[in-house]
């Protein structure tokens, strides 16, 4: 068993972390949540030593925080932390833009609407682990347009990051709005007019940042079966 949707066989630290980063970004795993060692080593059956490699690994990422004699959570980023993630990714998908609209083939914009269907209709069903996840991905499925695996690699850990954020402080509106922002800017890039995409990527950005409600605290009292699993 994993934490993903299904099970995936993870059984190196690799695959481990790799399985707890796609739960983090798919909210599956909220904010501030304690992830036990030997409730991780059951979930996969391997020893403790192989999950403490793969939280090493997490918190590299910043998508965990490992507290001395108190184990390791789920982050939970504050403020200043929102602010440099945005303002890192608009300066790394910038460049993106204008290699996507250069290189981006017929079908490549095909598969970006089909995407953008699936958008919609998680936020007409009000699923806000799909609809983070989707909203996330849009960005990723441009950096592999482009074919930069390091770019693709930047980009999936910091969208991981970002979909905490969203998940702490983005309303349903502002995911909404989002969607429908990705729509301008494929129509855009679409169109070859590489400036208006750039601009409207950058609006895009710029507008989820000020969008989040950072005075809103944390919600609570809900759990996921992950989060159950591991209290």
């Amino acid at each position: 068993m994993s934490l993903s949707s299904s099970p995936s066989g993870a059984d190196s630290s690799d695959d481990i972390a790799a399985d707890i980063t796609t739960a983090i970004a798919e909210q599956r795993l909220p904010p501030g949540t304690k992830l036990r060692e030997e409730a991780l080593a059951r979930l996969y059956s391997v020893s403790r030593t192989k999950i403490r490699a793969a939280l090493v690994m997490l918190a590299k990422d910043k998508l965990i925080d490992l507290v001395p004699d108190k184990g390791a959570f789920v982050s939970r980023p504050t403020e200043e932390e929102a602010r440099q993630i945005f303002f890192v990714r608009r300066v790394l998908e910038t460049a993106l833009v204008r290699e996507f609209v250069a290189k981006a083939t017929a079908a490549d914009y095909e598969l970006l609407e089909q995407h953008l269907q699936q958008e919609r209709e998680a936020l007409s069903k009000e699923n806000p682990q799909v609809r983070s996840r989707l909203l996330s991905d849009f960005h990723i499925l441009l950096a592999r347009t482009v074919g930069n695996q390091v770019l693709t690699d930047v980009l999936t850990k910091l969208a991981g990051r970002s979909s905490l954020i969203t998940m702490l402080y983005q309303s349903t509106r502002d995911a909404a709005c989002s969607s429908d922002e990705h729509v301008e800017f494929l129509q855009a890039a679409k169109a070859g007019d590489t400036e208006k995409a750039v601009q409207l990527m950058q609006h895009h950005l710029h507008h989820v940042e000020s969008a989040l409600q950072f005075e809103i605290p944390p919600p609570g009292g809900k759990k996921d079966f992950v989060k159950a699993l591991l209290a």
